[in-house]
């Protein structure tokens, strides 16, 4: 059966880890651990920004589920508020975001799980500008190859977190990891990105009638 829901459940936890997170275990926030708010919020910001300026992106990824699973594929990113991840077999997931919705499928069951993109961390990474105010960063480390964010705010991410690790010189994105609210990690890596690519719109349409017909 077809469902639409408004909010993200507790039964969306699995589904939510198809949406492309990635990297490392999520550290846990401690203030002591944590650069200095400021400090902090000014680095993730400039990295923001950059990530922000790039308007269309295509390329692979892994993706490393709770349980040791692996899976990959393809994704594309056009802002604000498109992507779309294919997952390759034997997987039947896919994942699009059309502007408004975010749809979940499973090509192989032929059912739909529906969405609103703005109750969903996805919200954030496709946004047309990335705003980390309003206390959303809760840490920032940075090393010599790496810089990691980890971002959580209860209004747009629930209970979850968001771990983003962009390269340090490029501040090209690298690997992202959603923590859920059981504290359940699903960590997706990707790699040959290209920047600035032109795609079709077809490639994120939502499949409404789909979605909406009776069971």
């Amino acid at each position: 059966m077809n469902n639409e829901k408004s909010t993200l459940s507790g039964a969306v936890g699995r589904r939510q880890f198809s949406l492309g997170m990635a990297g490392l275990a999520a550290m846990a926030f401690t203030p002591s651990f944590a650069l200095g708010q400021a400090a902090g919020s000014a680095a993730a910001q400039k990295i923001a920004d950059h990530f922000s300026s790039v308007k269309s992106m295509m390329g692979e990824f892994v993706q490393f589920g709770p349980r040791g699973e692996q899976t990959g594929g393809k994704f594309y990113i056009e802002r604000p508020g498109k992507l779309r991840f294919n997952f390759e077999d034997p997987s039947p997931i896919r994942v699009i975001a059309d502007g408004k919705n975010v749809a979940i499928g499973n090509m192989k069951l032929k059912t739909w799980d529906l969405y609103p993109l703005s109750k969903t961390p996805l919200s954030l990474l496709l946004a047309d500008k990335i705003d980390l105010g309003n206390q959303m960063v809760r840490d920032v480390k940075e090393e010599s190859d790496l810089t990691t964010i980890v971002l959580g705010n209860k209004s747009v991410f629930g209970d979850s977190t968001i771990t983003m690790m962009f390269d340090s010189k490029t501040y090209d994105l690298r690997q992202w990891t959603i923590t859920d609210a059981q504290n359940k990690d699903t960590s997706v890596m990707i790699y040959n990105v290209q920047n600035g690519v032109n795609l079709d719109n077809k490639v994120f349409n939502v499949p409404y009638e789909e979605i909406r017909k009776p069971g």
